[in-house]
């Protein structure tokens, strides 16, 4: 039985589990979900997710959500399968793999997803962006790029000369980053330039870029 993907191509959260499940090379069916009209706030969609938010992953009698802990169970079950993005053979690149993956989470996200919101989904929604919230998160933004430069001098990704689920997690937001006009905080750090050239040309997010797009196809 194929997996079945809840989401949509343009969410951040479901880019990211498409990304991993196209590096694994696994079957799956990707079943839109109609946030405009609220359909994630419904009680089908709310049987599998109690929060509301897409993805959701279900694999035979298992539901999950949270896209990292997806991208976390497919890398982990099929890591004999496409590209291994965990280090399951090493423990020490593995536990790297995590630290990095923490950092995704707790350090870059939390920067980034405030300016995205701001400069492209809140206009979409109606809203007029705060320039003040965009610059404190650009000033956050920038420390947190300053240590990946430092980094990222050292080894070719984040967790070590080998790419993993750390560097797979920031393609999303970076995607939406890079088409601001804040871009220069990336391209301005030579190492994070090429490493973003670097993941952003794989094949995997190819075949899913050209569909994350906001405010089309309604």
């Amino acid at each position: 039985m194929a997996l079945k993907l809840y989401g949509l191509p343009m969410s951040t959260c479901t880019t990211r589990v498409l990304a991993c499940l196209h590096e694994k090379g696994v079957d799956f069916e990707l079943v839109p979900v109609d946030l405009f009209s609220g359909e994630h706030k419904q009680p089908p969609f709310l049987s599998k997710n109690p929060f509301g938010q897409i993805p959701v992953l279900e694999d035979g009698d298992l539901t999950l959500f949270e896209s990292r802990a997806i991208t976390a169970y497919v890398a982990e079950k099929f890591k004999e399968t496409g590209t291994d993005l965990i280090k399951h053979n090493n423990p020490k690149e593995a536990a790297l793999v995590k630290v990095w993956m923490e950092v995704e989470s707790l350090n870059f996200n939390s920067a980034i997803s405030p300016i995205v919101f701001e400069h492209i989904v809140g206009p979409i929604m109606g809203k007029t962006a705060d320039q003040a919230v965009i610059d404190a998160n650009l000033e956050k933004l920038g420390k947190v790029l300053d240590v990946y430069e430092s980094k990222l001098s050292i080894t070719k990704y984040l967790a070590g000369d080998f790419y993993s689920l750390a560097d797979l997690h920031h393609f999303p937001y970076t995607h939406y980053f890079m088409t601001t006009p804040w871009a220069s905080l990336v391209n301005d750090r030579p190492h994070v330039k090429a490493w973003w050239e670097d993941i952003s040309s794989r094949p995997a997010f190819k075949k899913i870029v050209g569909a994350m797009t906001f405010g089309e196809g309604k």
